[in-house]
């Protein structure tokens, strides 16, 4: 076995997408993105003794105040039943960090939350995160299932939002161009004031969208009634999955639901790709009430969805003294914050 840096995007995105579990948080084009940003890019594999990939990750490195740090979100991708190829790669990953002189890195991994997944982290020293990295918790929808099984299975009041948006003629686009996100963030600085949050800048979303649109990855879907827009949804679609990635809404479409009829379509479209896996993203526990995304979270339950949750993002300490000083400073942010 070695372990060496990835130089074939065919052979890796083969690979990762091979991983049922996998999204493209593990992309290659999410490495193009971060590269897009002017982040340093760390893309390793693991290669049998025939020259096969076993194993792989990619992790950007981010610099703050507080110290440079490695971030590797929906990763590792590897059989992690294999300890011999667990013991090579967390290594590799430890090198990797003080190659790159880290104060840590930080690995929010693709696998469930559980007693046997955390045993496996702190077998290898690594300590929960005082801060999550991507979204641990998550709404999947099965789209093995049809569309009847699916609307089935959803609230009455949905099944009434599809309805009444059909009577009413809202009708969905998509497009493919990343100058389109330039209305998409006009849209989002508009919903961000609504619910209160801070909005994406219009070239971090633009880079992101260029990252995944090379590889004919990424959608954008726009609800209209008439020519007037009421909501837009950010989807990516990688592997095995289908990715609720942004979404955003008029003051128009608060009052005109159009965005069931977006998930319709993008799950349409999801299916005509061989995708199974429908991921709505971020949703709250059901009695977080007074959280700023629960009514955002009811809507995704709406659909019937099924709850999963990743491990909690756990920190490799390399450098323990400056470590301690950021463990306190993201203790302080995620209460503030409620995160």
């Amino acid at each position: 076995m070695k372990i060496i840096d990835a130089t074939d995007q065919k052979a890796w995105d083969e690979f990762v997408s091979s991983h049922e579990e996998a999204n493209f948080l593990q992309a290659w084009a999410w490495g193009d993105f971060h590269e897009a940003r002017g982040k340093k890019v760390v893309r390793r594999i693991a290669l049998d003794k025939d020259e096969k990939i076993i194993g792989a990750y990619v992790g950007q490195v981010e610099t703050a105040r507080r110290g440079t740090f490695m971030a590797i979100a929906g990763g590792p991708i590897m059989d992690w039943s294999n300890k011999k190829l667990r013991d090579a790669i967390f290594a590799d990953i430890r090198e990797r960090g003080r190659q790159n002189k880290c104060v840590f890195v930080r690995i929010r991994p693709q696998i469930e939350e559980g007693e046997k997944s955390r045993k496996i982290f702190a077998q290898y020293g690594l300590k929960p995160a005082p801060f999550y990295l991507s979204v641990e918790f998550a709404g999947v929808l099965d789209l093995t299932k049809s569309e009847e099984e699916i609307l089935a299975g959803a609230a009455q009041g949905l099944r009434r939002k599809i309805r009444k948006a059909q009577k009413n003629g809202i009708t969905v686009e998509t497009s493919t161009n990343p100058e389109d996100i330039h209305q998409f963030y006009e849209i989002e600085l508009q919903t961000a004031a609504r619910h209160g949050f801070v909005e994406f800048s219009e070239s971090f979303l633009q880079k992101q969208f260029e990252a995944f649109a090379k590889y004919d990855e990424v959608k954008l879907y726009t609800a209209k009634l008439g020519d007037e827009i009421l909501a837009q949804n950010f989807m990516i679609f990688y592997g095995n999955e289908c990715s609720y990635h942004y979404g955003v809404s008029t003051e128009l479409g608060t009052k005109y639901s159009g965005a069931p009829l977006l998930h319709m379509q993008a799950m349409r479209d999801a299916r005509e790709r061989g995708i199974k896996r429908y991921n709505f993203w971020g949703i709250t526990g059901l009695d977080e009430t007074k959280h700023r995304f629960y009514g955002v979270s009811q809507f995704k339950r709406s659909f019937g969805v099924s709850e999963l949750k990743y491990l909690h993002a756990h920190d490799m300490i390399i450098k323990p003294l400056p470590y301690r000083a950021n463990y306190l400073i993201e203790t302080i942010r995620s209460k503030i914050r409620h995160v």
